[in-house]
């Protein structure tokens, strides 16, 4: 049985008559794959080894840059054109962010899911800033230091409007 039939009968069995974009989601995976592999070729080729361990600050970093990135991604207003080929406007979230609908199908619809869910993306963007601790700690550690200070000013700013 050719492949592509092969798919269509397990899309079928998986999803009845909803329409889920599985083959979207194949190509989303294949593209993490592939990056993956990338820094991963990139990293051996300049002989860089993997740390030990990440410090409990590291991984604090990581994840309060990595929240901040998947929301400006994923919600900012200002990050809308690039959400825009793959979403639909619906409506302001407040504190500067939207809430789209995804549109589309196939490839397009999985990627719009991608970038519009903080969740999904959050993976990305962690594992991103992961391969870039290891390949650029530096440049990597300016950055995420910058996304966490946002975050922090996002939090501030918000307790200061919940205090007046």
């Amino acid at each position: 049985m050719p492949i592509a039939e092969s798919f269509k009968r397990v899309q079928g069995a998986y999803a009845a008559d909803e329409r889920r974009p599985l083959l979207g989601y194949l190509a989303s995976l294949g593209a993490f794959g592939a990056l993956a592999g990338v820094a991963t070729a990139v990293g051996r080729r300049r002989g860089i080894r993997l740390p030990e361990r990440f410090t409990a600050g590291d991984t604090v970093l990581l994840a309060v840059a990595t929240h901040k990135a998947s929301r400006l991604v994923t919600k900012s207003s200002i990050t809308s054109v690039l959400r825009a080929p793959f979403t639909r406007y619906e409506q302001p979230a407040g504190a500067a962010e939207v809430n789209e609908s995804v549109r589309g199908h196939g490839v397009r619809h999985a990627a719009g899911e991608l970038l519009t869910c903080p969740f999904c993306s959050g993976v990305w963007v962690a594992s991103a800033l992961a391969a870039g601790m290891v390949l650029a700690p530096k440049a990597t550690r300016l950055v995420a230091t910058t996304l966490s200070a946002v975050a922090a000013s996002d939090w501030l700013h918000l307790a200061y409007d919940a205090a007046k």
